[in-house]
């Protein structure tokens, strides 16, 4: 595992994960996503692990996929699309499918594929100043793994990805996206208390618990939906619009910041982790 991308620590019954590229504002990267894979094995297979914890360094969980055209490069048609997106999804789904408790320890930014990681877990404390959302609709593309629907509703979810808006951690936790809000200095404390509550039960129960919640909706379509978004996730990337060209060219040659800020002032916000 590449420790500088992504760090993991046991701390007692739990396993931290945390996203290292604070100065990405922990954007998924393909290193970081095959570093997060394997950090997710080596807690899976750990039977003195019964809880894992994914955080960001810094001041976000994370702004979402890497989509500097160097992380893009190379990626050509539906096709080509439909398998790199594949590879996000499994990501993402293997936090949903991991047979332990996963807790999502979020500050600041969770935008994205991050929101979607984030969704998977099984449980989220955020901090105060944290927002959630999926603005991919206002650069031409959209949600690679459908979880939103399940977890807000249809309503809501309509409304977050047409408008491609965020929400605040305490509107999130008023609808069910968030366990807990507290203070920044007291993320990792909050967290470490529902450690301790879910760490006594047998690991075999925690793991059958798991599957009956995860089976509950998998009967619902969760991942049915996921699998049939796959396909239009990649016709939308694929597709060559104004406003895709044009941020892809704002970021060729200013770089992914200046194309983000370009997208939100069109909406009159600004997404971009930068204040």
């Amino acid at each position: 595992m590449t420790d500088d991308i992504v760090r993991y620590e046991r701390r007692g019954p739990a396993a931290w994960i945390t996203l290292n590229r604070p100065d990405k504002l922990n954007a998924l990267s393909r290193e970081m996503v095959a570093a997060l894979h394997e950090a997710l094995g080596r807690a899976e297979s750990d039977d003195e692990v019964r809880v894992v914890v994914i955080t960001g360094a810094g001041r976000a969980f994370s702004a979402g996929f890497d989509i500097s055209p160097e992380n893009e490069a190379g990626i050509e048609g539906a096709l080509g699309w439909r398998e790199e997106l594949a590879k996000d999804i499994d990501l993402t789904m293997r936090v949903w499918s991991l047979p332990k408790p996963v807790i999502a320890a979020v500050r600041g930014w969770c935008l994205g594929g991050a929101c979607e990681l984030a969704m998977a877990c099984d449980l989220i404390v955020a901090t105060e100043d944290a927002r959630f959302g999926e603005p991919e609709i206002r650069f031409g593309s959209g949600p690679v793994t459908l979880l939103m629907p399940f977890v807000l509703g249809q309503k809501k979810t309509n409304e977050l990805l047409f408008t491609g808006d965020a929400l605040e951690a305490a509107e999130a936790e008023r609808l069910g996206l968030v366990n807990r809000v507290v203070p920044d200095e007291e993320l990792d404390a909050a967290v470490t208390d529902l450690v301790r509550k879910i760490a006594p039960t047998p690991l075999a129960v925690l793991r059958l618990t798991k599957i009956a919640l995860n089976r509950a909706y998998e009967a619902m379509g969760l991942r049915a939906a996921v699998a049939a978004n796959l396909d239009l996730s990649a016709m939308l990337n694929a597709a060559d619009t104004p406003e895709q060209r044009e941020f892809n060219e704002i970021a060729r040659e200013r770089g992914v910041k200046a194309a983000l800020a370009w997208r939100d002032a069109r909406y009159g916000e600004n997404l971009d982790g930068s204040g």
